[in-house]
């Protein structure tokens, strides 16, 4: 039987335009999601303000620059800081992303995907295990949008994402807006993504928006997280809450940034779909 939300599990992603509103106003939320790069610094405004709403607000810590797929070794700054940060606030959750960045000291703005091998699940095994160890607690690996594949691909993304779950100790960061904009752009049944995660624990879900460009006469969907979550990304979350339960969400809104209250408004959504899955199930 799936549990009782004994409380409100749907948040939102902490942005710098609406800073001045949440340390004034303090609206309701379950949680907030910080980048955790942008949070790095050891004194100064930005640190005092998290400090302050951690009071108020249980935090989720989002890498999104540690690159843990690049064959170069892990920036030991780079970790010595994420660890303060981790120390520094206690997060609920800690997470990064199923991706590389770097290559030969270089930095690519952008997570770019793997080839899901078993030389690169190995790599990212012995990665996340490292990541792990260092910060002495367990973290969730986030499933990428992608936009090609590999031709030496052997196994796919949830297959991928499932044995790295079972031999590293990780818990999975479901991206639905990223597993939707898969789905359409490489042609799979989003479904299936769930039914291969059905021992995998899923412990954070992203909901986001997307767009849609017309590259070469074909409809390619972009992950630019710049507009609300579209229905059928909807649909996929009530689908999803199906298997793995009430679990908890984050609106991500980066580009294009709304009134606060609109990503509030996002986030009560969530939340009523929680409560009516719930419901649906028992």
């Amino acid at each position: 039987m799936i549990p009782t939300p004994q409380a409100k599990l749907c948040g939102v992603g902490l942005r710098a335009p609406h800073h001045h509103e949440w340390a004034t106003r303090r609206p309701t939320c379950a949680v907030l999601e910080i980048h955790a790069e942008n949070y790095f610094a050891s004194g100064g405004a930005i640190p005092a303000l998290l400090a302050d709403l951690r009071r108020d607000y249980p935090l989720s810590i989002h890498g999104v620059g540690l690159g843990l797929g690049s064959s170069a070794p892990m920036d030991t700054v780079h970790l010595q800081q994420l660890k303060a940060l981790v120390t520094r606030y206690e997060p609920t959750r800690v997470s990064e992303h199923l991706a590389w960045s770097t290559y030969n000291g270089m930095h690519h703005n952008d997570l770019l995907p793997l080839p899901y091998t078993d030389e690169s699940l190995m790599h990212m095994v012995s990665r996340v295990t490292q990541l792990q160890d260092y910060l002495q607690r367990p973290v969730l690996i986030e499933n990428l949008s992608s936009y090609v594949g590999f031709e030496d691909s052997t196994l796919n993304e949830c297959e991928f994402l499932a044995a790295l779950a079972a031999r590293s100790g990780c818990s999975i960061l479901l991206d639905i807006n990223n597993l939707y904009i898969n789905a359409c752009n490489h042609g799979f049944d989003p479904k299936k993504f769930f039914d291969a995660l059905h021992k995998t624990p899923v412990d954070e879900i992203h909901l986001a928006g997307h767009t849609i460009e017309i590259i070469g006469e074909i409809p390619m969907r972009l992950d630019t997280h710049g507009s609300a979550v579209c229905e059928s990304v909807w649909q996929l979350y009530r689908e999803a809450l199906q298997h793995f339960g009430p679990t908890l969400t984050i609106i991500e809104w980066d580009t294009d940034l709304p009134a606060l209250e609109v990503l509030l408004k996002e986030a009560e959504c969530a939340e009523k779909i929680t409560l009516e899955s719930y419901a649906n199930a028992n």
